[in-house]
Parts: structure tokens; sequence; C-alpha cells
């Protein structure tokens, strides 16, 4: 379903919730990947919620523009908040994967009482030293500009053989297909302009807000993704109504590698409510 919002096309797949008066869980999924990335997870999600997955700006069938500002944390937040409108007035679970992480804690960090509650996988709460933010931002603006110069294939077999998703090269070849033929439906420009308009160097810390967030947050890693596991242990001692679960068996993406273990883990918290 195409939303146009001024001169911007935002697509969202929603599926079909059995209760008459669902509360809504919003999937954000993380860079080069698309709505398409939780398909196999929506349909055992509780029935009491009704999912819509985001294609976020620079991502799937939404627009690419060739404008940085619209890939901005600023811009994307109006973005989430005109989606979110569109369905319900009452506060959101999200969920967020990775990139789609960060893009929700930061929503839900400004906007508490839009959120009912969050489960974060694999996400960070940004990176406080400000050399090492900037090195970020550097390395960001040199992957974006080897995306536009070479082929989208070029550049998605190369992302796919980062160290980040070793794991996956367990997964069966016709599942790593799939993958790559998913990552190839995005587009060069918009994927560019999202490292540089909320790269992880672009985001601002939030450590020092995250003691303030009162909702309820699940936080999902993998147990061979040492470095995020460490990262969302620490925001688990911060955040108050926090719970960090690491998955056996798993990497960076813990939603592909043990789908049925990260179904059950966000419909035993979603129970919860």
């Amino acid at each position: 379903m195409l939303l146009k919002l001024s001169n911007l096309s935002l697509n969202v797949e929603v599926s079909k919730s059995k209760s008459r008066a669902p509360r809504y869980i919003f999937f954000i999924h993380g860079f080069t990947g698309n709505a398409e990335d939780w398909n196999e997870i929506i349909p055992s999600i509780n029935p009491n919620y009704q999912c819509v997955s985001v294609d976020l700006i620079g991502h799937g069938k939404s627009d690419s523009p060739n404008e940085i500002s619209y890939y901005n944390f600023s811009s994307i937040s109006k973005q989430l908040k005109f989606i979110i409108y569109q369905f319900t007035n009452e506060p959101v679970a999200f969920v967020g994967y990775s990139m789609g992480g960060r893009i929700a804690l930061n929503f839900a960090v400004d906007n508490p009482g839009q959120v009912l509650s969050l489960i974060l996988e694999s996400s960070s709460a940004g990176i406080e030293d400000e050399i090492q933010r900037l090195q970020r931002q550097n390395e960001d603006k040199s992957l974006a500009a080897y995306i536009e110069n070479n082929t989208m294939e070029n550049f998605v077999d190369y992302w796919m053989n980062i160290d980040l998703f070793s794991s996956q090269k367990l997964l069966s070849k016709d599942k790593l297909n799939k993958i790559r033929d998913n990552k190839l439906k995005n587009n060069k420009t918009g994927l560019a302009n999202s490292l540089r308009g909320f790269g992880t160097g672009k985001m601002l810390p939030l450590y020092d807000k995250l003691k303030e967030f009162s909702q309820k947050t699940l936080l999902i890693t993998g147990e061979k993704d040492t470095k995020y596991c460490n990262l969302n242990l620490r925001m688990s001692k911060i955040i108050p109504s926090s719970k960090h679960i690491i998955l056996s068996n798993a990497g960076h993406n813990t939603h592909l590698e043990q789908p049925k273990v990260f179904i059950d883990t966000i419909n035993s918290f979603l129970s919860e409510f």
C-alpha cells in the first residue's frame, strides 16, 4: 500500500488481524532490507496485533529522492508519524532490526507517549565517542560512494559477505538467494543517501536519555554477534523496564537465522500486555 506524504510515496504492507480492536505493531527493517524481510515472521505474531511492515525511505517500494534531508532522523520521524496516524491514534508497538531498531529507538525516546512497547533486534544507542562517531561517518560516506560507483549486484555481494553476517553462510543456498534477490529490489540512490542521512555515524548517542524511557523494552541479540550482545547488555542496565535475551545459534540477524525462536520470544513479550 503506497501512502502519499506531500511529494513522497511511502510503502507499507498490512496484515489482517483477527481481533475486532487490534493493537498495532510496526515492523522496521534494517539497511538494505525492505518490508518483505518480515514475511516469515508476521503470520505467526500474536493475532491480537495488526502488523504493519514499513519500507523506509530509500528502500523497497518507497521513494528514493536525491535530497539528503529526507533521510535524516527528523524527516524519518515525521514519515513514521504520518504512517502510524493512517492506522491509529493509540500508542503502538515497534519491532526494529539493526538500522530499523535505531530509528525505532530514536522515535520512542522522542515520542514516548506514542509508544506502547519496543522490541529492538541487534540495535544500538549510538556511538558516544565523538572521534569514533566521526570515523564511522567517514566510513559510511565511503560505503555510499562505493554503492554509487558499482552495480547493485556487486554491492549486495560485497555486503552479504562482510564479517557482521558471517553466520548467515550456514543458511541454505536457496534462502541466501532469496535474501540476495530481495536486497536487489532496492535503489542505489536510496541506499547511499540512507547512509549519509542516518548511518550509525550520524546518530547522536541516546544513553543519557534511556534512563528516562519507561515503556517496556525487549532487546534481542544473537550469541554469535558479540559486539551487539555487549552493547545491548549495557542498554538493558540503563533502560528501566527492559530485558535482554540472547538467542542461541544466531548472529546479527536473529529473525532470519532463528525465525521460530524469534517469533516465540516476541509473542512471549507481547503476551505481557
